[in-house]
Protein backbone atom coordinates (compact mmCIF):
# COMPACT_ATOMS: atom_id res chain seq x y z
CA UNK A 1 0.00 0.00 0.00
CA UNK A 2 1.07 3.58 -0.91
CA UNK A 3 1.86 5.42 2.18
CA UNK A 4 -0.68 8.05 1.93
CA UNK A 5 -3.52 5.71 1.43
CA UNK A 6 -6.33 4.63 3.83
CA UNK A 7 -5.00 1.41 5.86
CA UNK A 8 -8.79 -0.45 5.53
CA UNK A 9 -8.76 0.02 1.98
CA UNK A 10 -6.26 -3.00 1.54
CA UNK A 11 -9.04 -5.00 4.00
CA UNK A 12 -11.81 -5.25 0.33
CA UNK A 13 -11.70 -5.80 -3.09
CA UNK A 14 -13.47 -3.10 -5.78
CA UNK A 15 -17.02 -4.29 -7.65
CA UNK A 16 -15.59 -6.69 -10.22
CA UNK A 17 -17.18 -5.39 -13.50
CA UNK A 18 -18.57 -7.76 -16.04
CA UNK A 19 -16.66 -9.58 -18.63
CA UNK A 20 -18.47 -7.24 -21.33
CA UNK A 21 -17.48 -3.75 -19.94
CA UNK A 22 -13.64 -4.98 -19.44
CA UNK A 23 -11.99 -3.52 -22.62
CA UNK A 24 -8.86 -5.86 -21.71
CA UNK A 25 -11.41 -8.82 -21.64
CA UNK A 26 -13.89 -7.99 -24.52
CA UNK A 27 -17.24 -10.37 -24.84
CA UNK A 28 -17.39 -11.56 -28.42
CA UNK A 29 -20.76 -10.99 -30.04
CA UNK A 30 -21.20 -14.69 -29.76
CA UNK A 31 -21.65 -15.02 -26.24
CA UNK A 32 -25.14 -14.25 -24.33
CA UNK A 33 -24.88 -11.82 -21.89
CA UNK A 34 -27.25 -13.21 -18.87
CA UNK A 35 -24.77 -12.10 -15.97
CA UNK A 36 -26.05 -8.23 -15.38
CA UNK A 37 -29.72 -7.65 -15.24
CA UNK A 38 -29.92 -5.73 -18.51
CA UNK A 39 -32.45 -5.48 -20.33
CA UNK A 40 -31.71 -8.00 -23.38
CA UNK A 41 -33.01 -5.38 -25.99
CA UNK A 42 -31.47 -1.96 -27.16
CA UNK A 43 -33.36 1.43 -27.61
CA UNK A 44 -35.89 1.20 -30.58
CA UNK A 45 -34.10 2.73 -34.00
CA UNK A 46 -36.33 5.45 -34.31
CA UNK A 47 -35.86 7.11 -30.67
CA UNK A 48 -31.98 6.46 -31.20
CA UNK A 49 -32.65 8.44 -33.93
CA UNK A 50 -34.71 10.92 -32.08
CA UNK A 51 -31.81 11.15 -29.29
CA UNK A 52 -29.23 11.28 -32.22
CA UNK A 53 -31.24 14.42 -33.54
CA UNK A 54 -30.85 16.38 -29.82
CA UNK A 55 -27.37 15.49 -29.80
CA UNK A 56 -26.50 17.25 -33.08
CA UNK A 57 -29.05 19.82 -32.75
CA UNK A 58 -29.77 20.85 -29.31
CA UNK A 59 -27.05 19.49 -26.63
CA UNK A 60 -24.07 22.37 -26.91
CA UNK A 61 -21.10 20.33 -26.08
CA UNK A 62 -19.05 23.58 -24.83
CA UNK A 63 -21.74 24.59 -21.98
CA UNK A 64 -22.31 22.39 -18.65
CA UNK A 65 -25.72 20.34 -18.45
CA UNK A 66 -29.29 21.15 -16.60
CA UNK A 67 -27.50 20.92 -12.90
CA UNK A 68 -31.02 21.15 -11.36
CA UNK A 69 -32.63 18.30 -13.17
CA UNK A 70 -36.33 20.25 -13.21
CA UNK A 71 -37.81 19.00 -16.59
CA UNK A 72 -36.40 15.70 -15.67
CA UNK A 73 -37.63 15.32 -12.00
CA UNK A 74 -41.02 16.71 -13.28
CA UNK A 75 -41.01 13.90 -16.23
CA UNK A 76 -40.12 11.26 -13.54
CA UNK A 77 -42.91 12.43 -10.78
CA UNK A 78 -45.71 12.05 -13.49
CA UNK A 79 -44.18 8.60 -13.87
CA UNK A 80 -44.05 7.50 -10.39
CA UNK A 81 -47.63 8.83 -9.60
CA UNK A 82 -48.73 6.69 -12.75
CA UNK A 83 -46.88 3.93 -11.08
CA UNK A 84 -48.23 4.20 -7.55
CA UNK A 85 -51.95 5.06 -9.09
CA UNK A 86 -51.40 8.34 -7.10
CA UNK A 87 -53.20 11.77 -7.97
CA UNK A 88 -50.98 13.88 -10.33
CA UNK A 89 -50.44 15.62 -6.77
CA UNK A 90 -49.21 12.86 -4.85
CA UNK A 91 -45.19 13.03 -5.94
CA UNK A 92 -43.94 16.00 -7.02
CA UNK A 93 -40.35 17.25 -8.52
CA UNK A 94 -39.39 18.15 -4.92
CA UNK A 95 -40.02 14.67 -3.64
CA UNK A 96 -36.94 13.46 -6.47
CA UNK A 97 -33.35 13.41 -6.78
CA UNK A 98 -31.30 12.33 -9.76
CA UNK A 99 -27.95 10.34 -9.71
CA UNK A 100 -25.66 9.03 -12.08
CA UNK A 101 -26.89 5.45 -11.60
CA UNK A 102 -28.33 4.41 -8.42
CA UNK A 103 -24.88 3.95 -7.20
CA UNK A 104 -24.23 7.63 -7.09
CA UNK A 105 -27.51 8.02 -4.90
CA UNK A 106 -26.64 4.96 -2.49
CA UNK A 107 -22.82 6.82 -1.72
CA UNK A 108 -24.92 10.15 -1.07
CA UNK A 109 -27.44 8.47 1.41
CA UNK A 110 -24.45 7.43 3.18
CA UNK A 111 -22.50 10.70 3.37
CA UNK A 112 -25.62 12.24 4.21
CA UNK A 113 -25.88 9.82 7.61
CA UNK A 114 -23.06 7.28 8.63
CA UNK A 115 -19.83 9.28 7.71
CA UNK A 116 -17.31 10.90 10.55
CA UNK A 117 -18.47 7.64 12.45
CA UNK A 118 -22.18 8.93 12.91
CA UNK A 119 -23.88 5.44 11.42
CA UNK A 120 -23.41 2.10 10.14
CA UNK A 121 -25.33 0.56 8.26
CA UNK A 122 -27.64 -2.84 8.27
CA UNK A 123 -27.86 -5.66 4.83
CA UNK A 124 -29.29 -9.01 4.23
CA UNK A 125 -26.99 -11.29 2.45
CA UNK A 126 -27.18 -12.66 0.11
CA UNK A 127 -28.26 -8.74 -1.11
CA UNK A 128 -26.89 -6.34 -3.98
CA UNK A 129 -23.30 -5.78 -3.24
CA UNK A 130 -22.69 -2.05 -3.56
CA UNK A 131 -24.48 -0.95 -0.56
CA UNK A 132 -21.32 -2.65 1.19
CA UNK A 133 -18.59 -2.12 -0.86
CA UNK A 134 -19.57 2.03 -1.04
CA UNK A 135 -19.94 2.21 2.87
CA UNK A 136 -16.43 0.37 3.18
CA UNK A 137 -14.95 2.56 1.02
CA UNK A 138 -16.23 5.35 3.15
CA UNK A 139 -15.52 3.86 6.30
CA UNK A 140 -18.36 2.98 7.32
CA UNK A 141 -19.33 -0.35 9.41
CA UNK A 142 -21.17 -2.74 7.75
CA UNK A 143 -23.54 -5.18 9.75
CA UNK A 144 -24.77 -8.20 7.94
CA UNK A 145 -27.42 -10.73 8.56
CA UNK A 146 -28.68 -13.88 6.98
CA UNK A 147 -31.74 -14.82 5.19
CA UNK A 148 -33.99 -17.67 5.36
CA UNK A 149 -32.62 -20.37 3.27
CA UNK A 150 -35.97 -21.27 1.54
CA UNK A 151 -38.10 -18.34 1.52
CA UNK A 152 -34.99 -15.53 1.57
CA UNK A 153 -36.80 -13.52 4.36
CA UNK A 154 -34.33 -11.51 6.04
CA UNK A 155 -33.56 -13.01 9.34
CA UNK A 156 -35.69 -10.38 11.16
CA UNK A 157 -34.78 -11.85 14.85
CA UNK A 158 -30.95 -11.03 14.12
CA UNK A 159 -31.75 -7.57 12.36
CA UNK A 160 -33.90 -6.34 15.17
CA UNK A 161 -31.26 -7.98 17.56
CA UNK A 162 -28.73 -6.25 15.96
CA UNK A 163 -30.26 -2.97 15.73
CA UNK A 164 -30.49 -3.13 19.33
CA UNK A 165 -26.78 -4.28 20.37
CA UNK A 166 -25.15 -1.87 17.60
CA UNK A 167 -23.19 0.98 19.20
CA UNK A 168 -20.46 3.42 18.61
CA UNK A 169 -22.37 3.83 16.22
CA UNK A 170 -25.14 2.79 15.80
CA UNK A 171 -26.97 1.31 13.03
CA UNK A 172 -28.42 4.17 10.81
CA UNK A 173 -29.11 3.00 7.55
CA UNK A 174 -31.37 -0.44 6.60
CA UNK A 175 -30.78 -1.92 2.76
CA UNK A 176 -33.86 -3.68 1.40
CA UNK A 177 -34.15 -4.49 -2.31
CA UNK A 178 -37.72 -5.13 -3.38
CA UNK A 179 -37.62 -7.70 -5.28
CA UNK A 180 -34.33 -8.71 -3.83
CA UNK A 181 -31.10 -9.12 -6.29
CA UNK A 182 -29.89 -12.00 -6.45
CA UNK A 183 -32.67 -14.03 -4.66
CA UNK A 184 -35.92 -12.05 -6.97
CA UNK A 185 -38.46 -12.02 -3.69
CA UNK A 186 -40.25 -9.42 -2.75
CA UNK A 187 -40.57 -8.41 1.27
CA UNK A 188 -43.20 -10.27 3.28
CA UNK A 189 -45.80 -9.15 5.35
CA UNK A 190 -43.35 -9.66 8.09
CA UNK A 191 -40.63 -7.47 6.60
CA UNK A 192 -42.40 -4.96 5.85
CA UNK A 193 -44.57 -5.01 9.40
CA UNK A 194 -40.70 -4.84 11.04
CA UNK A 195 -39.72 -2.21 8.64
CA UNK A 196 -43.01 0.11 9.82
CA UNK A 197 -41.41 -0.70 13.58
CA UNK A 198 -38.35 0.89 12.86
CA UNK A 199 -37.08 3.88 15.10
CA UNK A 200 -37.81 7.10 12.72
CA UNK A 201 -33.85 7.28 13.63
CA UNK A 202 -33.34 4.51 11.48
CA UNK A 203 -33.66 5.68 7.28
CA UNK A 204 -35.18 2.79 5.19
CA UNK A 205 -33.75 2.41 1.52
CA UNK A 206 -36.08 0.23 -0.40
CA UNK A 207 -34.43 -0.46 -3.97
CA UNK A 208 -37.27 -0.98 -6.06
CA UNK A 209 -34.91 -1.37 -9.28
CA UNK A 210 -36.76 -4.10 -10.34
CA UNK A 211 -40.22 -2.93 -9.62
CA UNK A 212 -41.47 -2.34 -13.56
CA UNK A 213 -41.16 -6.42 -13.54
CA UNK A 214 -42.64 -7.11 -9.99
CA UNK A 215 -45.15 -3.88 -10.27
CA UNK A 216 -45.07 -3.58 -7.02
CA UNK A 217 -43.99 -0.59 -5.36
CA UNK A 218 -44.28 0.99 -1.69
CA UNK A 219 -44.11 4.42 -3.09
CA UNK A 220 -48.11 5.53 -1.99
CA UNK A 221 -46.55 4.02 1.70
CA UNK A 222 -43.64 6.39 1.37
CA UNK A 223 -45.30 9.53 1.11
CA UNK A 224 -46.25 9.06 4.79
CA UNK A 225 -43.07 7.80 6.30
CA UNK A 226 -40.34 10.92 6.29
CA UNK A 227 -37.59 7.94 7.29
CA UNK A 228 -38.18 5.98 4.08
CA UNK A 229 -36.45 6.70 0.74
CA UNK A 230 -37.50 4.22 -2.19
CA UNK A 231 -34.52 4.12 -5.33
CA UNK A 232 -35.00 3.00 -9.05
CA UNK A 233 -33.30 3.01 -12.34
CA UNK A 234 -33.57 3.70 -15.87
CA UNK A 235 -31.14 1.07 -16.52
CA UNK A 236 -33.08 -2.52 -16.16
CA UNK A 237 -36.75 -2.14 -18.19
CA UNK A 238 -35.94 1.48 -19.87
CA UNK A 239 -32.92 -0.05 -21.59
CA UNK A 240 -30.72 2.98 -20.67
CA UNK A 241 -28.13 0.67 -18.83
CA UNK A 242 -25.16 3.15 -20.70
CA UNK A 243 -26.67 5.89 -19.89
CA UNK A 244 -26.34 5.52 -16.03
CA UNK A 245 -29.58 7.23 -14.87
CA UNK A 246 -30.79 6.59 -11.14
CA UNK A 247 -33.64 8.37 -9.18
CA UNK A 248 -34.80 7.97 -5.76
CA UNK A 249 -38.18 9.06 -4.22
CA UNK A 250 -38.38 10.63 -0.52
CA UNK A 251 -39.79 13.36 1.75
CA UNK A 252 -38.71 16.75 0.17
CA UNK A 253 -36.80 17.66 3.25
CA UNK A 254 -34.56 14.35 2.70
CA UNK A 255 -34.08 15.44 -0.93
CA UNK A 256 -32.92 19.20 -0.14
CA UNK A 257 -30.02 17.01 1.90
CA UNK A 258 -29.49 14.96 -0.92
CA UNK A 259 -29.15 18.05 -3.25
CA UNK A 260 -26.59 19.33 -1.28
CA UNK A 261 -24.46 16.48 -1.20
CA UNK A 262 -24.50 15.06 -4.58
CA UNK A 263 -21.74 16.32 -7.34
CA UNK A 264 -22.90 19.41 -9.43
CA UNK A 265 -23.43 18.25 -13.18
CA UNK A 266 -23.66 14.96 -11.90
CA UNK A 267 -25.85 14.15 -15.05
CA UNK A 268 -24.38 14.32 -18.60
CA UNK A 269 -26.92 16.16 -21.11
CA UNK A 270 -27.17 13.65 -23.27
CA UNK A 271 -28.04 11.39 -20.51
CA UNK A 272 -30.83 13.76 -19.66
CA UNK A 273 -32.13 13.77 -22.83
CA UNK A 274 -32.53 9.85 -23.31
CA UNK A 275 -33.67 9.71 -19.78
CA UNK A 276 -36.53 12.25 -20.74
CA UNK A 277 -37.53 10.37 -24.44
CA UNK A 278 -37.76 7.23 -22.39
CA UNK A 279 -40.17 8.34 -20.49
CA UNK A 280 -42.05 10.32 -23.47
CA UNK A 281 -41.74 6.51 -24.72
CA UNK A 282 -42.75 4.51 -21.80
CA UNK A 283 -45.68 2.47 -23.44
CA UNK A 284 -43.24 1.36 -26.06
CA UNK A 285 -39.70 -0.16 -24.45
CA UNK A 286 -42.26 -1.08 -21.48
CA UNK A 287 -44.34 -3.57 -23.70
CA UNK A 288 -41.41 -6.00 -23.45
CA UNK A 289 -42.09 -6.91 -19.89
CA UNK A 290 -44.56 -9.26 -21.03
CA UNK A 291 -42.25 -11.09 -22.53
CA UNK A 292 -39.63 -11.22 -20.31
CA UNK A 293 -42.12 -12.64 -18.01
CA UNK A 294 -43.25 -15.45 -20.20
CA UNK A 295 -39.88 -16.60 -20.73
CA UNK A 296 -38.99 -16.65 -17.04
CA UNK A 297 -41.41 -18.19 -16.19
CA UNK A 298 -41.04 -20.88 -18.96
CA UNK A 299 -37.24 -21.19 -17.92
CA UNK A 300 -38.25 -21.72 -14.44
CA UNK A 301 -40.37 -24.29 -14.85
CA UNK A 302 -38.26 -26.48 -17.44
CA UNK A 303 -35.68 -25.88 -15.11
CA UNK A 304 -37.44 -27.15 -11.97
CA UNK A 305 -37.74 -30.83 -13.81
CA UNK A 306 -34.21 -30.99 -12.34
CA UNK A 307 -33.97 -32.75 -8.86
CA UNK A 308 -30.29 -31.45 -8.71
CA UNK A 309 -31.21 -28.45 -9.12
CA UNK A 310 -32.92 -25.71 -6.44
CA UNK A 311 -35.29 -22.76 -7.97
CA UNK A 312 -37.61 -20.69 -6.62
CA UNK A 313 -39.95 -18.09 -7.59
CA UNK A 314 -39.25 -15.00 -9.17
CA UNK A 315 -40.83 -11.18 -9.10
CA UNK A 316 -37.81 -9.91 -11.39
CA UNK A 317 -36.21 -10.02 -14.48
CA UNK A 318 -33.78 -12.92 -13.35
CA UNK A 319 -33.82 -15.92 -12.09
CA UNK A 320 -31.67 -17.42 -8.70
CA UNK A 321 -30.70 -21.11 -9.26
CA UNK A 322 -29.24 -22.93 -6.60
CA UNK A 323 -28.05 -27.03 -6.30
CA UNK A 324 -30.04 -29.33 -4.68
CA UNK A 325 -27.44 -30.73 -1.61
CA UNK A 326 -25.17 -34.05 -2.37
CA UNK A 327 -22.32 -36.03 -0.75
CA UNK A 328 -20.56 -36.19 -3.79
CA UNK A 329 -19.85 -32.86 -5.13
CA UNK A 330 -19.56 -29.78 -2.81
CA UNK A 331 -22.06 -27.08 -3.45
CA UNK A 332 -19.13 -24.35 -4.05
CA UNK A 333 -17.69 -26.86 -6.80
CA UNK A 334 -21.31 -27.78 -8.26
CA UNK A 335 -21.87 -24.28 -8.79
CA UNK A 336 -18.24 -22.90 -10.30
CA UNK A 337 -18.52 -26.12 -12.91
CA UNK A 338 -22.08 -24.77 -14.01
CA UNK A 339 -20.74 -21.36 -14.38
CA UNK A 340 -17.44 -22.46 -16.57
CA UNK A 341 -19.66 -24.78 -18.43
CA UNK A 342 -21.74 -21.90 -19.49
CA UNK A 343 -19.10 -19.53 -20.24
CA UNK A 344 -17.23 -22.38 -22.72
CA UNK A 345 -20.89 -22.89 -23.98
CA UNK A 346 -21.27 -19.15 -24.71
CA UNK A 347 -23.47 -17.95 -21.86
CA UNK A 348 -22.33 -15.78 -19.24
CA UNK A 349 -24.19 -15.71 -15.93
CA UNK A 350 -23.31 -14.49 -12.25
CA UNK A 351 -21.46 -17.05 -9.98
CA UNK A 352 -22.61 -16.16 -6.77
CA UNK A 353 -21.27 -17.85 -3.56
CA UNK A 354 -24.43 -19.75 -2.63
CA UNK A 355 -26.33 -19.50 -6.22
CA UNK A 356 -26.11 -18.78 -10.39
CA UNK A 357 -28.51 -15.41 -10.98
CA UNK A 358 -29.09 -15.81 -14.61
CA UNK A 359 -30.90 -12.94 -16.37
CA UNK A 360 -34.02 -13.51 -18.82
CA UNK A 361 -32.54 -12.42 -22.25
CA UNK A 362 -34.42 -12.49 -25.79
CA UNK A 363 -36.44 -15.91 -26.42
CA UNK A 364 -33.42 -17.61 -28.84
CA UNK A 365 -30.86 -16.55 -25.68
CA UNK A 366 -33.00 -18.74 -23.19
CA UNK A 367 -33.74 -21.46 -24.99
CA UNK A 368 -29.70 -21.73 -25.81
CA UNK A 369 -29.18 -21.06 -22.70
CA UNK A 370 -31.41 -23.51 -20.98
CA UNK A 371 -29.87 -26.31 -23.96
CA UNK A 372 -26.37 -25.45 -21.93
CA UNK A 373 -27.78 -25.74 -18.36
CA UNK A 374 -29.45 -28.85 -19.77
CA UNK A 375 -26.55 -30.36 -20.82
CA UNK A 376 -24.17 -29.20 -18.10
CA UNK A 377 -26.50 -30.69 -15.41
CA UNK A 378 -26.52 -34.07 -17.10
CA UNK A 379 -22.47 -34.22 -17.57
CA UNK A 380 -22.11 -33.26 -13.52
CA UNK A 381 -21.92 -36.22 -10.72
CA UNK A 382 -25.23 -35.09 -9.05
Amino acid sequence: MLPFIRSDLAQFTAYKPHPSSDTADAVTTQFDRLDTNESPYDLPAELKEKLAWTYQQVIETNRYPDGGHETLKGAIADYVNESAALSSSGVTAANISVGNGSDELIRSLLIATCLGGEGSILVANPTFSMYGILAKTLGIPVIEVGRNATNFEIDLPSAQKAIAQTQNPPIRVVFVVHPNSPTANCLTAAELDWLRSLSPEILVVIDEAYFEFSQTTLVAELLQRPNWIILRTFSKAFRLAALRVGYCVAHPEAIAILEKVRLPYNLPSFSIAAALIALQNRQLLLASISQTLTERDKLIHALSQYSALKITPSAANFIYLRVAPNSSIPEQAALQNLHQKLRQSGTLVRLLPQGLRITIGTPDENARTLNRLQAAVTNLAF
